[in-house]
């Protein structure tokens, strides 16, 4: 499998308009952003019920399960 993170996500021949989608990193994360907004509603992440959640922090580690799951592939 390849394990480049660039790679897209949904892959389709856009030689004509200069891309080919989101990459299979962003489209990772986007799926763990549920992950992660339910490990800080469980007081997770570094943050309890009273702390406003950080969104840089929400969707840092959105991207580090992605580069988990992508080093997972091999």
């Amino acid at each position: 499998m390849d394990s480049n993170p660039l790679q897209p996500a949904f892959p389709r021949d856009h030689r004509h308009d200069g891309h080919n989608g989101m990459t299979l990193r962003d489209y990772f994360a986007a799926k763990s952003i549920p992950i992660m907004w339910d490990a800080y509603d469980k007081g997770y992440c570094g943050l309890n019920g009273k702390d406003e959640p950080n969104v840089k922090t929400i969707a840092d580690g959105a991207y580090q399960l992605a580069d988990a799951m992508l080093a997972a592939r091999g």
